[in-house]
C-alpha cells in the first residue's frame, strides 16, 4: 500500500513538491536478450521538462545487435535525465525518473521554463487554449461505453505471443462485426481477429511487425452515433513530429550512432560514404566494421603506390616502352545496393530453431529402401471414379501410405514413442502429422487417431489440412502434437531425400518422386513404376533392425495392399 507522503519513513519517491502530492517513477534499462549485459544510449527522444504519455517511446538503446526503444512506463512529467547521450550502461540501470500526480500534471500544463511565449501575447491568451483542449476530446472521442477493445486472442497452448503481420483495415475505416482486421503471425500458423462490433476503426495500438502478447490491446473501436472519426491521438496522427526531427542539428545529419561514431573517429573514416542499416538508416557499429573489412578507399591509394612495370629489354639492347594499363577508377556497386534483407518471420525462425535442435539432440540415421507402386496405382486406376463419386474426394496415394504407416507402427511401437527426460514414452495411439509447404513455410497439421478413419476419411482430413494450411486458417490445436510425421517430397520432384525428425518425435516417413525404372521381375527385366522411401529415425530410442523392419513393413502393405485389409 502506498504511503502517505510526508509519513514518516516515506520513500523519496513520495514527496510533496510545492504543496502536491508526486509520485517519482524510475525509467531502467530493460533486459536485453541473451548474453547482451549493456547498451549505448543512442539519444533521448524527450528531454527533462517534457510530458509524457504511458508507453511513449523515451529514449533509444544500441546494443551489439539492435537498437531499441524504451518507452515510459506511466504518464507524467519526465523529471530528470540521468544518462547522457553515448554513455554506456547496463541491464537494471536507472535512465531517469517520472513524475506523476498533481504536481505532474501541473507541470505539463504549464508551458517549458527555456521556451517562455512570445512577449507580444497577453498573459490571458496562455489559458485559452487550455480550455479547448481540455474539452476538444470529449466532443470527439467516443465516451467508454461506446468504446470496444480489439485485443489479441488466446492462440493456443504455450504461445503467449505474436507479431503483427499486416493490418487489413486502417484507423478511421468502417468495420463490420467479424470482419477481419489484422493478421497475427506465430510460431506455428497466421491467424486474423475479426472485429468485435461494428463501428469505425478509432485508433491502431500497435503497428505491423510488432510483437504482442496475448491480451494485449491491438485497437479501439468506436460504435455508436458519434464514432464518425479517428480518436485524437490515433496512429495516423503519429507522423506529424517528423518536421522537428527534420529539423536536427547538422552534425546529426549523418545519423550515427554513438558507439560508431567513436569507431568512424578513431580510424578517420568519411561518415557519408558508409551505408546505414540501422532503423531509418542510422550507421550502426556493424555498418562501420563491415565497411572497414571491403574498405573502398585503400583500393586506389594501393594502385597508386605501386611501381609502373620496368621497361622490357629489346633483342638488341635497346629498350621497349610498354604502356601501363590503367584500370578505370569506377568503383564497384556495393554490396548492399544488391541485397535485400528481410525480417525472419516467427514461424521460419522457429521452423530454424526446431530443426536445429533435432539435429543437435537426436542421434539421428537415416535408412532407404525402394517400392514398386505398380499394385496401388493399378487399384487407383480401377476405382478412383467409382471412390470419387462416392465419398466425394479423389483417391490419393497418402491414404495408403498413412495406412501403412499404423500398420507398421503397431507391428513396431518403439518407432511411435518418444524420449522425455529419462524416460520412454510409448504412445497408444496414432496422431499422424503431414508435411505441407505454404508460403509462410513448411507447417505440419496433424490428422488425429487415423486408426480409426477410412480411406476416405484420411483423404478428406488431410485435403482440409491442406488448404487450410496455404490459406493461413490452421488453428493451434491442429499444428500440436503428433506422433509420427510423413513428408512427401515427391510433389516437388524429388527423387531421394534425407528428412529431418519433427521433435519430440522419434520418426519421419519421407516419399519421393515415382519414376519408371528396369527391374527384374520373375528372371525378366520389365518397366515398373518406382518410389525411393527413406525414414529418419533416432536411434537412441529405436535400433537399427527396428527401423529397417518397419520401412520392410511400409513397403511390403505398399506393393500387396490387400495386407491392409486382411491385416496379415
Amino acid at each position: 500500500m502506498r504511503k502517505p507522503s510526508g509519513a514518516p519513513g516515506a520513500p523519496e519517491a513520495n514527496v510533496k513538491k510545492n504543496g502536491w502530492a508526486v509520485m517519482s517513477i524510475e525509467i531502467k534499462v530493460p533486459a536485453l536478450g541473451e548474453s547482451v549485459t549493456e547498451a549505448t544510449v543512442a539519444r533521448w527522444l524527450k528531454k527533462a521538462g517534457d510530458p509524457v504519455a504511458r508507453d511513449e517511446p523515451l529514449v533509444e538503446l544500441e546494443t551489439d545487435k539492435a537498437t531499441l526503444e524504451v518507452n515510459a512506463p506511466q504518464s507524467g512529467v519526465l523529471s530528470e535525465v540521468r544518462v547522457e547521450d553515448g554513455q554506456d550502461v547496463e541491464v537494471g540501470a536507472v535512465l531517469g525518473t517520472i513524475e506523476e500526480g498533481e504536481a505532474a500534471g501541473e507541470a505539463a500544463a504549464r508551458p517549458p521554463a527555456e521556451k517562455p511565449a512570445p512577449a507580444e501575447k497577453p498573459a490571458p491568451a496562455e489559458e485559452k487554449p487550455s480550455e479547448p483542449a481540455a474539452e476538444a476530446p470529449k466532443a470527439q472521442e467516443p465516451s467508454a461505453a461506446e468504446t470496444v477493445e480489439l485485443k489479441v486472442p488466446v492462440l493456443g497452448e504455450s504461445v503467449t505471443s505474436a507479431t503483427i503481420a499486416k493490418w487489413l483495415k486502417q484507423a478511421g475505416d468502417r468495420v463490420e462485426r467479424d470482419e477481419p482486421l489484422v493478421e497475427l503471425e506465430t510460431d506455428k500458423a497466421t491467424l486474423e481477429v475479426n472485429a468485435p462490433e461494428s463501428g469505425v476503426l478509432m485508433e491502431l495500438r500497435a503497428e505491423a511487425g510488432q510483437d504482442v502478447e496475448v491480451g494485449a490491446v491491438l485497437a479501439l473501436i468506436g460504435v455508436g452515433e458519434r464514432a464518425a472519426a479517428p480518436a485524437p491521438g490515433a496512429r495516423e496522427a503519429a507522423p506529424a513530429p517528423e518536421p522537428a526531427a527534420e529539423a536536427a542539428a547538422p552534425e546529426e545529419e549523418a545519423m550515427v550512432m554513438p558507439a560508431a561514431r567513436k569507431m568512424i573517429e578513431d580510424h578517420g573514416l568519411d561518415a557519408a560514404k558508409i551505408a546505414g542499416t540501422g532503423k531509418g538508416g542510422r550507421i550502426t557499429k556493424e555498418d562501420v566494421q563491415s565497411y572497414l573489412e571491403r574498405r573502398p578507399e585503400a583500393a586506389p591509394t594501393e594502385r597508386a603506390a605501386q611501381p609502373a612495370p620496368a621497361p622490357a629489354p629489346a633483342a638488341g639492347g635497346a629498350t621497349i616502352e610498354v604502356p601501363a594499363f590503367e584500370r578505370p577508377e569506377t568503383p564497384p556497386a556495393p554490396r548492399r545496393d544488391r541485397e535485400e534483407r528481410v525480417r525472419m518471420s516467427k514461424l521460419r525462425k522457429t521452423i530454424a530453431a526446431r530443426l536445429k535442435q533435432a539435429q543437435n539432440t537426436a542421434a539421428m540415421l537415416t535408412t532407404f529402401n525402394e517400392v514398386d507402386m505398380t499394385a496401388v496405382m493399378d487399384l487407383r486406376s480401377r476405382y478412383r471414379d467409382v471412390f470419387e463419386k462416392r465419398h466425394g474426394v479423389r483417391l490419393g496415394f497418402m491414404g495408403f501410405f498413412v495406412k501403412a504407416v499404423v500398420d507398421a507402427l503397431h507391428e513396431f511401437p518403439a518407432v511411435n514413442a518418444e524420449i522425455d527426460g529419462d524416460e520412454l514414452v510409448y504412445k497408444n495411439y496414432y496422431d499422424i502429422g503431414v508435411a505441407v509447404g505454404t508460403p509462410q513455410g513448411l507447417v505440419v497439421p496433424v490428422v488425429r487417431d487415423v486408426d480409426r478413419l477410412g480411406f476416405a476419411e484420411i483423404e478428406k482430413a488431410i485435403g482440409d489440412l491442406g488448404r487450410r494450411a496455404r490459406d493461413g486458417k490452421l488453428t493451434m490445436t491442429e499444428l500440436t502434437g503428433g506422433t509420427f510425421t510423413i513428408t512427401n517430397g515427391g510433389i516437388y520432384g524429388s527423387l531421394m531425400s534425407t528428412p529431418i525428425l519433427n521433435p519430440p518425435q522419434s520418426g519421419i516417413l519421407g516419399m519421393h518422386k515415382v519414376m519408371q525404372r528396369p527391374m527384374v521381375v520373375n528372371g525378366s527385366i520389365e518397366p515398373r513404376p518406382m518410389m525411393y522411401l527413406a525414414l529418419s529415425y533416432d536411434h537412441r530410442i529405436i535400433d537399427g533392425s527396428e527401423a529397417v523392419s518397419f520401412l520392410v513393413r511400409v513397403k511390403d502393405c505398399i506393393e500387396d495392399p490387400e495386407r491392409l485389409l486382411l491385416a496379415v
